[in-house]
């Protein structure tokens, strides 16, 4: 039991980048998973499907989303962004980078729209990107160091949420943090992310790059166009993604803020009801990958949660790792990594986690601090990187959206490897710190 989440996360790796289809390579990976578990083939595919509906909710709300976005690409308002960037970031590629990391930041904390931004803003954008020869790898490093970054370090909006899983999971288990505590031990592993993000945009893709031939799957157009006067339209656009945001925001529901949306679109008559048909055609090609990677990534955390295999893998490790602090920090921050670039999300993982690291931890003689340092590191370890992660399709459904970027090489690796390693690296050192 205790190989089998290793064994199935390795399926899925190992697919993915053999570039086999991601919810194929998910799919792969849970059945492996249940297998390796006792259950025949028939039984690992009912308890996946069973952990499917989890999700049905996020999933429907990403198509909703996508429809909204496509509306307002339809309506022109973009084109007009995207002529005013031009104008004040023309060869200034590096300060636009930074721009869209400062702008993902916001969307965790200040205004919490999660990924909602992305298929708005990133689009319109990709011309800009190709003239300016700008590495779109860049620009997945930038907009996942803002959707992670932020709630990992600031306990505001996403990231009260997030410091509020790690107090309740610790509380569970016997420990008690204050959110004070749990924002100060994650300062440091989240400064290990702003190193590998400067890492990112100032070496590694900061090279002029060609932009790659269409794989075909992209939207049938984006607007660039002509110049354009702003028309009324355009104000009602900007109404409609105010709604949204005021909806998101104080009710959190986002399948309400993008219905709303879409009803301001269309009572306006921004995009005509002939045209209905055709955005959401749109928006389903744009973020209905998204959904089903969520479905599929749902079912395979069912799998995992179901047949025990998350602990088994850490009483394994526990027996092995004796009570020196330095390799069990070590043991616990790979073993949620591990277990994160499976199920796909930070806040599913760090439950799990806490209930499986907190006794180790308390044995070894580890402050409230020091175990908050690590069940907040090791939940987020793997959400960069990981093909089933909103913090990696949020990004690639928009740098993707003309069909010139793959979610594997062009998002999951740069970002697996530019902010696991520095995470892993200073919440180590964190958690022998406190």
């Amino acid at each position: 039991m205790a190989s089998a989440v290793i064994v199935s996360v390795l399926v899925l790796t190992v697919l993915s980048l053999l570039r086999v289809n991601v919810i194929v390579a998910i799919i792969a990976a849970g059945l492996t998973a249940g297998v390796m578990n006792g259950e025949s083939l028939t039984g690992a595919l009912d308890l996946f499907i069973a952990g499917m509906g989890d999700q049905a909710q996020v999933a429907l709300s990403y198509i909703l989303l996508g429809a909204f976005a496509a509306a307002i690409s339809f309506s022109g308002i973009t084109t007009l962004l995207v002529q005013t960037l031009l104008r004040v970031l023309k060869d200034k590629k590096i300060w636009l980078v930074f721009i869209i990391a400062a702008v993902a930041s916001l969307s965790q904390n200040v205004v919490p729209v999660h990924i909602a931004f992305i298929p708005i803003l990133i689009p319109p954008l990709l011309h800009m990107f190709d003239q300016m020869k700008l590495d779109r790898r860049a620009v997945a490093a930038a907009l996942t160091f803002g959707l992670k970054a932020p709630y990992v370090t600031i306990p505001l909006g996403f990231g009260l949420i997030f410091h509020q899983t790690i107090q309740d999971a610790m509380a569970s288990n016997g420990v008690e943090a204050s959110i004070g505590t749990i924002a100060q031990s994650l300062l440091i592993p989240g400064l290990g992310m702003v190193v590998g993000l400067l890492i990112a945009v100032l070496i590694t893709y900061k090279k002029p790059k060609e932009p790659r031939a269409s794989d075909g799957t992209g939207l049938s157009s984006i607007p660039v166009g002509e110049k354009m006067a702003f028309r009324k339209q355009h104000g009602f656009t900007i109404i409609a993604i105010l709604v949204t945001l005021i909806i998101q925001a104080i009710w959190g529901n986002l399948i309400f803020a993008a219905l709303a949306g879409l009803i301001i679109m269309f009572i306006f008559r921004v995009v005509p009801f002939l045209h209905g048909d055709r955005t959401m055609g749109e928006g389903i090609s744009m973020m209905g990958f998204i959904a089903f990677v969520m479905l599929t990534a749902a079912g395979f955390a069912n799998v995992l949660t179901e047949t025990a295999s998350v602990e088994a893998l850490v009483e394994a490790s526990s027996g092995m790792i004796g009570d020196n602090k330095a390799v069990i920090s070590l043991v616990l921050l790979l073993v949620g990594l591990v277990v994160t670039i499976g199920i796909g999300s930070s806040f599913a993982t760090v439950p799990i986690l806490a209930a499986l690291f907190v006794p180790i931890c308390l044995a070894a003689g580890y402050s409230p601090m020091a175990i908050a340092t690590l069940i907040g590191t090791a939940g987020a370890l793997g959400d960069a990187g990981s093909p089933a992660s909103d913090s990696t399709l949020g990004p690639t459904s928009g740098l993707n959206a003309d069909g010139r970027h793959n979610h594997i090489w062009d998002t999951c690796v740069p970002t697996f490897l530019h902010y696991n390693i520095p995470l892993i690296i200073f919440g180590w050192a964190a958690s022998l710190l406190f």
